[in-house]
């Protein structure tokens, strides 16, 4: 992972000073970045800080027809009056008059800022926008969260840089606010999900030749550091617990299976019930005996997109210390063609007890989750579980890259996870259960299949992992969508987005901690 950024806050009063000790300082140009609204409305301390520099401003907005509009730049070299190299106004006119921008949109205005600055230099980022926050500190947070966000680059395996690659440095950016103080104690904890981001996103960008299930699970154990408790059941313990579903996946592969048990014990009273996160962690997905076609193959590395999240997650949580009591839990498979493979045809008896009829084998990850959501629902009797899945192509259909799907079985906590994905940005989109598609799971010779056919197939996964919650409050967030290879945007420039963090993270905030 490549992040080389170095952030502080200042005072207004402090914007133009240049950087002193920091990486950055002396590489690169001095950029100094303000906002303006409609029409090049300033804030009064961006207007103070330009004096009569903003005149000139003025005219070269004029000249360049700059208008304030929002994500527009208007860029300055050697602007006279200005102790910079760079004056860079950004336009953030809000689509409503008057209204400030919501947390996502901050985090969305400091990606962009990000991409403008490059990876080398100093910068000073007056945080003065012309239609003031309700909560200013947080606000610049979520700006600082989105500088972090872009800044990540995952370039380990490169050994050469072509003539285009960005020059290597340092970014050091002072973030100049009202109160400097505030600013930083709300930035804390978005610095944990910044890392926790970028710990999600390193695991699914890894190639698998690197990153099998016994190095997911030693990645996993590093959580130790920051106070998660970290139990790993490699396939001896899994055989004498009965998880024969998630086994059944990886014994045609070299590598053994895991199944990861993440504990965070934030909650003030020790005995509080935990909530419980639950991740599918296919190293590699080639479908098994079910193989899949030759093209595209090499983006299964990201089928464990799910598992990466919940680590992120753990990191994210313990390092700001949420005060709640959390379970993580992951199984780790990698699904191959060996002689030793599961087969079409076979039956398996689940950790439940109940028994599956394996249709296809490249509908495996429905089968590690269902052993690892019926050991932690029996084990920890969570308030509620949520799994994190690249489950199904079907649901890329349904919802292209921009939803994950959303199935439950409790309307509150479905409702509540709606609620976050909009305030983070992270949307969901819920789609139904129901009796009739659970029929279609029906097998002639066992208690279910691990497919219902080709119609509703992202549904059809649902219905077949409820039957191990228990009538446990549920959610299963289908992300095949948004987990891997989803769309570049201003805060995620990377094949492996590391969605899913913030929107739990921010579940967890709003309502479970105390």
């Amino acid at each position: 992972m490549t992040s080389k950024l170095a952030v502080e806050f200042v005072a207004f009063k402090d914007a133009g000073r240049r950087a002193r000790g920091k990486k950055g300082s002396g590489e690169g140009p001095r950029t100094l970045v303000v906002f303006a609204g409609a029409d090049l409305a300033f804030g009064p301390a961006t207007a103070e800080l330009l004096g009569e520099a903003a005149e000139t401003v003025g005219r070269s907005a004029q000249a360049a027809s700059f208008k304030g509009k929002a994500m527009s730049t208007l860029e300055v070299w050697a602007p006279a009056g200005v102790d910079a190299d760079r004056l860079i106004v950004v336009g953030c006119a809000p689509k409503e008059a008057g209204a400030p921008p919501a947390g996502a949109e901050m985090m969305t205005l400091g990606g962009f800022v990000a991409g403008k600055l490059g990876r080398k230099g100093d910068a000073t980022v007056v945080f003065d926008l012309p239609a003031a926050s309700e909560h200013p500190a947080e606000a610049a947070a979520e700006l600082m969260l989105g500088l972090r966000l872009r800044s990540y680059k995952f370039d380990r395996y490169k050994t050469k840089k072509g003539d285009d690659a960005e020059p290597e440095g340092a970014l050091a950016v002072r973030i100049a606010v009202a109160d400097p103080a505030a600013a930083k104690k709300a930035a804390k904890a978005r610095e944990a999900i910044a890392e926790g981001m970028n710990i999600a996103r390193d695991l699914v960008n890894e190639p698998p030749n690197v990153l099998h299930p016994e190095e997911f699970a030693r990645r996993a154990r590093e959580l130790e550091k920051v106070g998660v408790e970290v139990e790993i059941l490699d396939v001896k313990a899994m055989q004498k617990l009965g998880m024969n579903a998630l086994l059944g996946v990886g014994q045609g592969s070299v590598h053994e299976s895991r199944c990861v048990i993440m504990r965070w014990n934030g909650a003030k009273k020790a005995d509080e019930r935990p909530v419980a996160f639950i991740g599918k962690g296919v190293t590699f997905d080639t479908g098994g005996i079910s193989i899949k076609p030759a093209g595209g193959m090499e983006d299964m590395k990201g089928d464990m997109a799910g598992a990466a999240c919940v680590v992120g997650l753990m990191h994210a949580l313990a390092s700001r210390k949420a005060k709640v009591n959390v379970i993580g839990a992951i199984g780790l498979v990698e699904n191959m063609p060996d002689g030793k493979a599961q087969r079409p045809g076979d039956i398996v008896k689940t950790l439940s007890g109940q028994t599956v009829e394996i249709i296809n084998t490249d509908a495996e990850g429905r089968l590690v989750l269902a052993d690892v959501l019926w050991r932690i629902q029996d084990q920890y009797e969570p308030q509620f579980m949520i799994n994190l899945a690249t489950l199904t192509g079907a649901i890329l259909v349904a919802l292209g890259t921009e939803h994950a799907g959303l199935f439950s079985n409790n309307d509150e906590l479905a409702e509540r996870l709606h609620v976050a994905g909009k305030e983070t940005g992270e949307k969901v989109w819920r789609l139904p259960l129901g009796p009739a598609y659970d029929k279609l799971l029906d097998s002639k010779f066992a208690d279910m299949k691990n497919v219902g056919g080709r119609h509703a197939g992202s549904i059809t996964a649902a219905q077949f992992l409820q039957r191990f919650v228990n009538k446990r409050p549920w959610a299963h967030l289908d992300i095949a969508g948004t987990g891997m290879a989803s769309p570049q945007n201003e805060t995620n420039q990377t094949w492996g987005s590391g969605w899913g963090v913030r929107l739990l993270d921010r579940l967890v905030a709003d309502h479970y901690e105390k």
